[in-house]
């Protein structure tokens, strides 16, 4: 009987794991910044990258998102940086 009530349980905890709907990475990525900016840093750079593509970057993965698709990547910068990263993508 207690093996039966503990599969249950477990059963019952696992569905409800998967059922939580998927966040999109933009609305993730806002949360992130604001808890960030929250605590007070300043110098870093939150991208978006593929989950097979976050194991090879710099940085700390610190959310998931589009159902696991996709991962968000922290990175300290330096000032020059963050400012760089902030104006967008050089234009030729």
């Amino acid at each position: 009987m207690k093996s039966l009530v503990t599969a249950a349980v477990l059963l019952f905890a696992s569905v409800a794991i998967y059922a939580q709907p998927a966040k999109p990475c933009e609305e993730l990525k806002s949360e992130i910044a604001k808890k960030m900016e929250a605590k007070g840093v300043t110098s870093y750079s939150l991208e978006i990258a593929a989950t097979d593509k976050a194991k090879d970057t710099e940085g700390k993965v610190v959310g998931s998102c589009d159902g696991g698709s996709k991962k968000i990547v922290y990175r300290r910068t330096t000032s020059a940086t963050a400012t760089a990263n902030a104006a967008g993508p050089k234009k030729p």
